[in-house]
């Protein structure tokens, strides 16, 4: 999904690692994406218990309604920066906006336990890591180029986020079901080829880019996790206690 960045910013693909270096390089590469996506769920999950607890906070974001849109701006346009400026940026600056996501990640995510009980969004954490985690192995592992599979995943996200448009109009329970499901089956899927690509964009990367690699691979990985998470909640949150 990325490749094309690495490419037309004059890497060289034509020199890879060695047979013997390539696979410790990737396996270094992969637990360096894994450590930063981990981290980041970290952040999210501390900031988002810190604001829930938060009476003043809760009452601010609830009640200006303009700073959700902030948020909802801010973290299109870091996730938009870091995929298409990705090589302009040093491996510092990329590592920090992506925390920075994280964190405004974590601000909006407060607002789930409010329609959540703690059981239910405990469960339901166990339940997306034990999903998300097999996905991740198995597209790690298998030999099947997933390619074909992602771009019909890709557009059937995009049909998913019209549905999902179109139903804030309708508020169809029938079709915010199927949309739960659906979302479900896309960010399985999508958790599989997305850990495909970064797997290959690793063994192809230079050893300069590896940092940055590994922080734009935690980012799909984490946005993977984190929608696979949303609909899981949907599905089996129910109502908060």
């Amino acid at each position: 999904m990325y490749q094309n960045d690495y490419q037309q910013n004059g890497y060289d693909y034509r020199q890879p690692a060695s047979p013997q270096a390539l696979p410790s390089l990737v396996s270094a590469t992969m637990k360096r994406v894994y450590f930063k996506m981990f981290l980041a769920l970290v952040v999210t999950a501390l900031t988002a218990l810190f604001c829930a607890n938060s009476a003043s906070f809760m009452t601010f974001y609830l009640t200006n309604r303009w700073f959700m849109w902030v948020t909802i701006f801010a973290e299109l346009g870091i996730v938009l920066g870091l995929s298409g400026g990705i090589n302009k940026l040093s491996n510092t600056a990329a590592a920090l906006l992506f925390y920075l996501f994280a964190v405004i990640n974590g601000l909006m995510f407060s607002t789930i336990f409010l329609a959540y009980s703690a059981t239910a969004i405990i469960k339901t954490f166990f339940i997306t890591a034990g999903t998300f985690g097999a996905m991740s192995v198995y597209g790690y592992f298998t030999d099947r180029d997933l390619s074909k599979i992602g771009s019909i995943l890709f557009m059937a996200l995009i049909g998913l986020v019209i549905a999902s448009v179109v139903n804030i109009f309708l508020h169809s329970s029938s079709l915010d079901w199927i949309i739960s499901i659906a979302g479900v089956a896309i960010f399985v899927g999508l958790t599989a080829w997305d850990t495909q690509q970064v797997k290959t964009m690793a063994s192809m990367a230079p050893a300069t880019a590896v940092s940055r690699l590994a922080t734009l691979g935690a980012l799909t990985l984490y946005l993977d996790f984190i929608n696979l998470f949303l609909f899981l909640l949907r599905i089996f949150g129910g109502n908060r206690d």
